[in-house]
C-alpha cells in the first residue's frame, strides 16, 4: 500500500496509542496513522524524539514521556489517554530490544533474563491491561504487538530473547481468542533485517555487506520502518476485519528462505543471518 492511498480514511477519528513511538518502526507507524485520520498518541521513554515525532505530525499529536516497564506510568499514560480522548481505538505495543550480545545461555545471568523480560514482554502484558477495558467497553479495538522473526524461528544468538519473542506471539493468539467476541482484535508482525534505532544496519554495514541485500534478503534490499508501519496500518484498521490472532513475518522473505548461519568472519561472535560466502 503506498503511504498516499486512502489518506485520511483508513483510520479517520480514531485514538491511537503508538509505545515507542518516538523513532524508527514506531515513528513510522505514528506518522502514517496520521495521514489516515487518526488521533496519535505517541509514547516513549525518550521525551527529545516523542516530542520531535509529535511536532513532525502536528495537529492533535500528543507526545507523553511513559516507561512502559513501569506500571504506574503505565497507568499514568492510560488516564491521559482517557481523559483527553474519552477512548483508545488502536494500541501497538512497539517497544523492544536485544539490548546487547549475551554470548552463549551458559554465560548469561538472570539479571539479563529480567532486562529482555521486562523490555520485550511484561511490558506488552502492562500495557495491553491498561488500555484493553475501554476497548472491551466500547466493543472495538484493534492491538497491534511488534514481535520479531526470532520469535517464529530458532535464534542461537539469544535463546532468551526469541523466548520472550515467542511468548509475544502466543500471548497475541490467546489472548485474540478471549476477546474476539468483545469486539477486540489482536494481531502482531515479525520483522527481520528491518532499519532502526537498535539495528542501524545504514551503520553497521561496510560499503562492500551493503551490495549483499540481494544476496540476503528474497525482495533484494534492506527493510525499512515504513515496511513495517504499513503492515500495521492494515491490522489496525477495518481492512484486515475478519484477521486476529495471527502474526505476520515482515522479513522480505528472509524467514521462508532460511535463517541464522555460522560465521568463521566475526571475531566476537559465532551466527550471522548475513552471510557473505555462504
Amino acid at each position: 500500500m503506498a503511504e498516499g492511498m486512502h489518506s485520511g480514511t483508513l483510520l479517520a477519528d480514531r485514538v491511537a496509542v503508538v509505545t515507542g513511538g518516538g523513532g524508527g518502526i514506531g515513528a513510522a507507524t505514528a506518522r502514517l496513522f496520521a495521514q489516515h485520520g487518526a488521533q496519535v498518541v505517541i509514547a516513549d521513554i525518550d521525551a527529545e524524539l516523542a516530542e520531535r515525532t509529535a511536532d513532525e505530525i502536528g495537529g492533535s499529536a500528543l507526545a507523553v514521556v511513559a516507561d512502559v516497564r513501569d506500571a504506574d506510568q503505565v497507568g499514568a499514560l492510560a488516564r491521559t489517554v482517557l481523559d483527553r480522548h474519552g477512548r483508545v481505538d488502536v494500541l501497538v505495543n512497539n517497544v523492544g530490544h536485544w539490548l546487547r550480545h549475551p554470548g552463549d545461555f551458559v554465560d548469561t545471568d538472570p539479571q539479563l533474563w529480567d532486562e529482555l523480560y521486562r523490555v520485550n514482554l511484561h511490558h506488552v502484558f502492562l500495557v495491553t491491561h491498561a488500555f484493553l477495558p475501554a476497548m472491551i467497553d466500547q466493543h472495538a479495538g484493534a492491538i497491534v504487538n511488534v514481535s520479531s522473526v526470532e520469535g517464529l524461528r530458532g535464534y542461537p544468538e539469544d535463546p532468551v530473547y526469541a523466548a520472550f519473542k515467542a511468548a509475544v506471539i502466543h500471548f497475541t493468539r490467546s489472548l485474540a481468542v478471549q476477546v474476539g467476541r468483545k469486539g477486540v482484535r489482536v494481531n502482531a508482525i515479525g520483522p527481520d533485517v528491518t532499519e532502526s534505532l537498535q539495528v542501524p544496519y545504514s551503520q553497521w554495514l561496510s560499503a562492500e555487506e551493503q551490495t549483499q541485500w540481494p544476496q540476503w534478503v528474497p525482495v533484494g534490499r534492506m527493510g525499512l520502518p515504513e515496511d513495517q508501519a504499513r503492515v500495521i496500518l492494515f491490522l489496525a484498521s477495518d481492512l484486515s476485519a475478519f484477521v486476529t490472532g495471527h502474526t505476520i513475518p515482515t522479513d522480505g522473505g528472509t524467514g521462508a528462505a532460511g535463517g541464522w548461519f555460522r560465521s568463521s568472519r566475526r571475531g566476537d561472535r559465532d551466527w550471522t543471518n548475513r552471510p557473505i560466502a555462504p
